[in-house]
């Protein structure tokens, strides 16, 4: 015998309010039921019955109400991130239109760190190109801190970099994890040898790479007391790998950056594996509801693309 109470209610889809959907996620967001009134200008009472109505219409309540607002129980969890997904779909409908009728033109402003390899972010904007060619996309280059500043300002739409902390303006998704290495050239003394001790390299003469070094790199450096004899300094991974090639001094390089003059046998990396410095490089944009489309889309298609390899 079929318990029918368990069967899935097929017509719920047709029944239900969404604008009670919206208003729950309110709620969620604003923290409580008279804080989600005060940000809809409504009624505390309205946004409670609205509450009431949606929690009838499901089956299951929603929140509970706590000291410091409200809770979410499993059935609200569970409805709280479908909303979310409808929502952000209903939000994507300009954008995904005007990208099928080849109606979107406009400027994605990119800005990154030196030196990014990310083969998934090269093929997002190979991919989205395909599909936009009136999209101009611009591309600047500057140290991490200017990255995160650029996107606070609305100098840049997306980032690229590094961030030691977080800032409630912007959202961050992982793209990749960075490894650095210690390297010299092949002219100095320790070329084909590991170090088992940063410390005994404090005398060294070092390539800095300023304000575009990372505070991992700055905490370990200070630690040991290394690039305390500064004999380079090179705001660009890219010239900094000149100038350490070329032995004016030796110096902290991404490895994915280094890799071809490793190979080339004109580096070497002088760390052990297991003491290699590693950090996020993060997607970066501003947190804000309304994109521009050309921007959204951009956006979409390297997270899609990104997510997708992440389930692979």
């Amino acid at each position: 015998m079929v318990d029918r109470a368990t069967l899935p209610d097929k017509t719920f889809a047709s029944r239900v309010d969404w604008n009670l959907l919206r208003t729950f996620v309110e709620i969620v967001r604003a923290g409580g039921i008279g804080a989600a009134a005060r940000r809809l200008n409504k009624q505390q009472p309205s946004i409670s019955a609205a509450l009431k109505r949606l929690e009838d219409q499901v089956g299951e309540q929603l929140l509970r109400r706590s000291a410091s607002g409200v809770e979410l129980t499993a059935a609200g969890t569970a409805l709280l991130g479908l909303c979310e997904e409808m929502l952000e779909a209903a939000r994507m409908v300009p954008h995904q239109v005007a990208q099928a009728t080849k109606r979107v033109e406009g400027i994605v402003r990119i800005q990154l760190i030196s030196a990014v390899a990310s083969p998934e972010f090269d093929d997002s904007i190979a991919s989205f190109h395909r599909r936009n060619p009136n999209i101009h996309i611009e591309i600047r280059v500057s140290p991490w801190r200017a990255v995160l500043d650029a996107l606070e300002h609305g100098e840049a739409e997306i980032g690229v970099g590094y961030d030691s902390n977080v800032r409630s303006s912007l959202v961050y998704e992982p793209l990749f994890v960075e490894r650095q290495q210690l390297y010299c050239a092949r002219s100095h003394p320790m070329f084909g040898h590991r170090v088992d001790r940063l410390g005994e390299l404090k005398d060294e003469g070092f390539v800095l790479t300023g304000e575009d070094e990372l505070d991992t790199i700055t905490r370990l450096r200070r630690r040991y007391r290394l690039g305390t004899r500064e004999n380079g300094r090179a705001e660009d991974i890219n010239e900094a790998i000149r100038l350490i090639t070329l032995g004016v001094g030796i110096g902290f390089l991404p490895m994915l950056a280094a890799a071809d003059a490793v190979a080339k046998g004109r580096l070497w990396p002088m760390l052990h594996a297991d003491t290699e410095p590693s950090y996020d490089i993060f997607l970066l944009a501003r947190a804000e509801p309304s994109r521009d489309t050309a921007t959204q889309l951009f956006l979409d298609e390297v997270l899609r693309r990104h997510r997708a390899q992440r389930r692979a």
